[in-house]
């Protein structure tokens, strides 16, 4: 499986839930200089996990045909597939991004469904126009 590392822009924010005494091994360790800081051991441990399972993830990721790391849906591909007549199934690992200058009535004509383990960008409206395909 490719090592994807997103740059600092591209990550996403989540937040956790820690009880008191991990919270304080995690600043044990931050203050012994095993971690830069808090984000950084939480990171590491992530990817510790991530890497012990990589080929579930990889035989799942082959086995649903998704997309692995970034996917970007263009104005122009869009306005491509309408010419067709063709709809397009999302279905990706990590980001998918829809271009800011594609508008919500060719998002709704040309995607018919959405799949995201991850992050999806898109303008509020196209994911409105979208949010009954989004899962």
């Amino acid at each position: 499986m490719p090592d994807i590392k997103p740059r600092p822009t591209d990550s996403e924010k989540i937040t956790i839930n820690l009880f008191p005494v991990d919270l304080g091994q995690i600043d044990l360790l931050v203050q012994q200089g095993f971690y830069a800081n808090r984000s950084d051991l939480i990171r590491t441990a992530i990817r510790n996990q991530l890497n012990q399972h990589a080929d579930i993830i990889r035989q799942t990721v082959e086995r649903n045909r998704l997309v692995l790391g970034l996917q970007h849906i263009s104005r122009a591909e869009l306005e491509a597939l309408q010419a067709e007549g063709a709809m397009l199934n999302i279905r990706v690992l990590g980001l998918a991004s829809i271009a800011p200058d594609v508008t919500p009535e060719l998002a709704a004509a040309t995607i018919g469904s959405i799949a995201v383990l991850g992050a999806l960008h898109a303008s509020p409206a196209v994911k409105a126009a979208l949010a009954g395909r989004i899962t």
